[in-house]
């Protein structure tokens, strides 16, 4: 492999992402024990090296340009890879450690990952857990995630792709609703009913209903006077309060059927699910606490396909 870059342009990188970070070259000078000048001169190198401008200046602030901006996610991915790589060689990283970044759908967040995340921590108590919890598709470059997990995952040569479990669905509805409207029979009865629809947030698409018919899978779009989108908790809560039926992940309402506030319809046609995957990026290197991270997640995989 021949060499791409010189000492002094690694460094510029360096206090080009200080700079970023910091938003001011005296903040970078003060982090890396430079002048401020030395920040400005390496960086006016650097954009001459690249033939592009990556900061606009005023007397008063600084700001990235689109291709500063660009430059500096992928400087900031390479330059913590390198940090990590080097810990790991020392030794340093023989205990996992740092910060760990996870997206997660809101439902799963709340009902699979944060309750677990206490006795994560408790194993390892050097790593910290940032959760975004939303059901929209992140970029893991560009803001910095390590993991993320998500329904029915689209192939991805650049990922890597890890089942945590087919989650099971189920039709429910209220026992005021049940008592009021009746119970369908069958999935022809669903026309008679108010059944709450879902939207995903990415397509703008109501998901269709999916039921199990002589072993093979049907798919029906109901209709009703509700629609919820990008939190499926809606769904359910609108259900609990006699709006009309919901199919939704049996893991969610488990607690409500249980305890009577929700009844399970339609059951002889039951036994469809859908995948939750667990994503990362695919690489070389996969920092330790990362690596925690999914052996603790997948320990858990044949509990909740006990569920």
């Amino acid at each position: 492999m021949k060499r791409h870059f010189e000492d002094l342009q690694l460094g510029s990188i360096e206090l080009f992402c200080l700079a970023a970070e910091a938003g001011s070259f005296t903040a970078a000078a003060q982090i890396a024990g430079v002048t401020p000048a030395a920040v400005s001169r390496s960086i006016f190198r650097l954009e001459e090296r690249l033939g592009s401008r990556l900061f606009v200046r005023t007397t008063r602030s600084i700001r990235l340009t689109d291709a500063g901006r660009t430059f500096f996610e992928q400087c900031r991915q390479a330059l913590t890879q390198l940090v990590e790589a080097q810990q790991e060689v020392m030794g340093a990283q023989s205990v996992p450690s740092g910060q760990l970044r996870i997206s997660v759908p809101t439902t799963y967040g709340h009902h699979r990952i944060l309750p677990l995340l206490p006795a994560f921590r408790a194993l390892y108590p050097q790593v910290s857990v940032d959760v975004h919890l939303s059901n929209r598709n992140i970029d893991f470059v560009a803001e910095g995630y390590d993991l993320a997990i998500r329904v029915r995952a689209q192939p991805d040569s650049s990922m890597i792709a890890r089942l945590l479990e087919d989650a099971k669905l189920a039709v429910v509805a209220s026992p005021d609703y049940l008592r009021r409207v009746g119970t369908p029979q069958t999935l022809e009865d669903l026309d008679l009913h108010e059944c709450i629809q879902f939207e995903l947030p990415s397509s703008g698409r109501r998901i269709s209903w999916l039921f199990n018919v002589e072993g093979k899978e049907k798919e029906v779009f109901g209709q009703g006077g509700y629609c919820c989108s990008d939190d499926v908790l809606g769904g359910v809560t609108l259900a609990k309060n006699g709006a009309g039926l919901f199919q939704t992940y049996r893991f969610i309402v488990e607690q409500e059927l249980a305890d009577g506030r929700l009844v399970e319809v339609l059951a002889p046609f039951a036994g469809r699910s859908r995948p939750f995957t667990l994503l990362y990026p695919h690489g070389r290197y996969v920092p330790q606490r990362v690596r925690a991270f999914v052996d603790f997640l997948l320990e858990h995989r044949q509990q909740w396909a006990a569920d």
